[in-house]
Parts: structure tokens; sequence; C-alpha cells
């Protein structure tokens, strides 16, 4: 068996915080070049190497206030609000104070670092202090224990074995991507490039073509007696596209309509308005959701016109400053979509389908192989498998 250390996180590596440039001055964002990533960046990030975030900052804005330009293979670490998300530097980037991030030093392999940061992240975050939010400090994190293999070869044949599957899940998620990408050239071919409505076509609404239903206070409906609850589907669950510990139960005796299955569109239309399919699982619907579903028409049609306004009800949400919650209904019913004659949706239907049928398969798929690297992670992580015999 390979001989295992306990070591200080400050012994892997240099730990760093960052900083927000001030937002009152405009040349310290405006054209900047330099990625600099926030919590909010990572909260739907599903990969590992992170290139850059919604936002750049310029040379003068990091040179205004302590943030650092962090090198290539940094591993970042969100250390407050929330606490626990993960990423490694792809290129040269710097982050807000939301992070404590880790400079491997040479005898620690960065993809190691990385997995050993998602394992300790309960034990990270017990540590945390203060009372609007809790946080982790630089001198905590520094101080953190933890337990690691001596030779780096071990560490990488480790994350070698972690990163397999982490590669799959992430050429799935590059293939969704690009499968989306022409399923929306596709429809704004057929639908939106028209110049006349076709002969045979009608004009209809969101509100016709499917049925929203709004999801359950699940507060009122928590596990009874003996009952084995299902995890509450919210905002952030669909944001992030699973249910985790941190995810509430209901009861699994609610009516079947507010039971989310694998493929059901939901459609966020509160707070963070998102349309998405879920694959993470069974669970319960919540309030400020809809669960997008359809007697009369396939799920491509109702799925691609609903977000298609997706970008529509942001702005109006934004521009009322309020949420969907106050507009929901009217802005469905003023929502107008084109229903093809019977053949043409057919015609269009053989096209987007399959390909929202292998967007589907792929995140199943990604969720049966998250599963398996968890189930190994802390066996690994913790020597308890021994990879000596393992060539990388």
């Amino acid at each position: 068996m390979e001989e295992w250390i306990d070591c200080k996180i400050a012994d892997l590596g240099t730990v760093i915080g960052g900083a927000t440039p001030s937002t009152k001055k405009l040349e310290y964002y405006e054209n900047g070049s330099i990625a600099w990533i926030t919590p909010k960046d990572l909260s739907t990030f599903r990969g590992r190497y992170i290139r850059r975030g919604e936002r750049n900052i310029t040379e003068l804005g990091l040179k205004s206030c302590s943030t650092q330009l962090l090198p290539k293979n940094t591993v970042l670490f969100s250390s407050r609000a929330p606490i626990g998300y993960i990423a490694i530097a792809e290129n040269d980037l710097c982050t807000n104070q939301g992070f404590k991030s880790v400079i491997p030093n040479e005898n620690t392999d960065p993809l190691f670092l990385y997995y050993l940061l998602k394992y300790n992240k309960n034990k990270i975050e017990s540590m945390g202090s203060g009372t609007t939010f809790k946080e982790i400090s630089g001198n905590t994190m520094k101080n953190i224990v933890v337990s690691v293999p001596r030779d780096k070869k071990v560490q990488e044949q480790i994350s070698s074995m972690l990163g397999v599957i982490d590669n799959k899940i992430e050429s799935n998620e590059k293939i969704n991507n690009n499968l989306e990408q022409q399923a929306q050239a596709i429809f704004k071919t057929e639908f939106l490039s028209l110049k006349a409505l076709p002969n045979g076509w009608s004009q209809a609404s969101l509100i016709d073509i499917a049925d929203y239903l709004n999801g359950l206070a699940m507060q009122k409906y928590r596990p009874s007696g003996d009952e084995i609850g299902i995890p509450v589907l919210k905002i952030k669950e669909l944001r992030q596209g699973y249910c985790d510990n941190n995810s509430e139960l209901c009861s699994p005796n609610i009516k079947n309509e507010y039971i989310i299955h694998d493929g059901d569109v939901i459609f966020s239309w509160s707070g963070s308005l998102l349309v998405d399919f879920w694959c993470g699982g069974i669970c319960g619907l919540n309030q400020h959701l809809f669960k997008v579903t359809s007697s009369k028409y396939d799920k491509w049609f109702y799925y691609a016109w609903t977000k298609y306004y997706l970008d529509h009800f942001i702005y109006i949400a934004t521009d009322k400053a309020t949420t969907m919650g106050h507009i929901k209904r009217d802005e469905l019913a003023k929502a107008e979509v084109f229903i093809p004659h019977e053949a043409d949706y057919r015609r269009i239907g053989a096209l987007l389908q399959p390909i929202y049928d292998l967007i589907i398969s792929n995140r199943i798929e990604n969720k049966s192989l998250a599963l398996l690297r968890d189930t190994i992670l802390p066996k690994l992580i913790s020597g308890k498998l021994d990879t000596s015999g393992i060539v990388t």
C-alpha cells in the first residue's frame, strides 16, 4: 500500500484570497481582458476547468485592489455564500473575495488537489464562521488538515482514475451544447425566418399549446411517519441540474402531477428564470416552478417555444423590477407561437425530437457517471483503494 501522510492545505500550495475592484469605476471593467471569477460563475458550472466568468476586469482594475492574477492549474474554492464551489483555472485569471484559491506546489498534482477539496468540502464548510453568513478565512483554509499520498505519482494515479469519468461527463456536456445549438438553428430556420405564415399554419400562444403547472408550497408537504421523503425541486436544484444532501424533502404521496421525472420540461418563472429538461431523478415540484406538459403537442414543440421566449420573459421581469410570479399567466398568453400543419409538424419534429432525446439521454448518463465518481472518490481520496497496480 502507498504511504499517506497528514498535512495542512498550506503544505500543498499557496492559499490566495480575491477581491473586487470598485464597481463605481468603469475603467476597472470596460473592455477588460482579465477573467474575473465570482461564486455565481460556478453556480451552474458543471465542468472542472474554468476559463472565464460573466465579467472581465482591466489591468487597472487588477492593480486597484488586492486580487491577484492566479496561474493556470490554480484550484478555486468558494469560501462564502456558498462554501464549496470548486474549479481549476484553465488559464491565468483572478477571483473576487468569495474564494480561497490554492496554487499547488511542485509536489502536488492540481487535479488531485481539486478532488481532495471536493472530498473535504463538508469538513471545510463546517469550519466556517460568521453570523450573517458562514465564511472560511484564509488562516482557517491554510490550517485544515488533510490526508494525502506522499508520492505525487500516486496522486496522479488517483486523479487519472477519477478524471476518466469526468472526461466522459464533460464530453457529453460538449455534445449537448452542440446539439442545443443545432436545435436552435433548426427552430430559427423553420419558425423565425418565415416572411408569411404558410398555408395551413395557425397562430396561438404558449398557454394554448401547453399546460404550465405551478408547484406546491412544499413546506406543507413534509414526509410524515415512516415515509421516505423525495427531494424537492427548487430553483437551486434546477440551476445545478441535480438534488443534493442539502435539498429539502417532501412526502412521496403528493399528487402524481407534482412528481417530476427525468426528461420533464421545467420552467423557473420567479427569480432566476430558466427553462430546461430535468434529468436529476424523481423529485417533488416546488412553487415558483412550472412543470410544462401537453396532451396535444410533443415535447420538442412546447419546449422549443418556451425556451425561445425565455430572454423576452427575463427582459420583462427586469424592466418591471418584479418577478415572473406577477406576470406569468398574462405573458404566457401574449407569447405568440406558430403551429404548422400536420405534415410540416411531423417533418420538423423528425428533426428536433431526436436531438432533444439525445440531450436527455446524455444527461441521464452523466447522472449515472457522477454517481459512480462520487461513490469511488471517497475510497480513493481516503486511501482505502490500493492504486499501486494502476498504470497511468
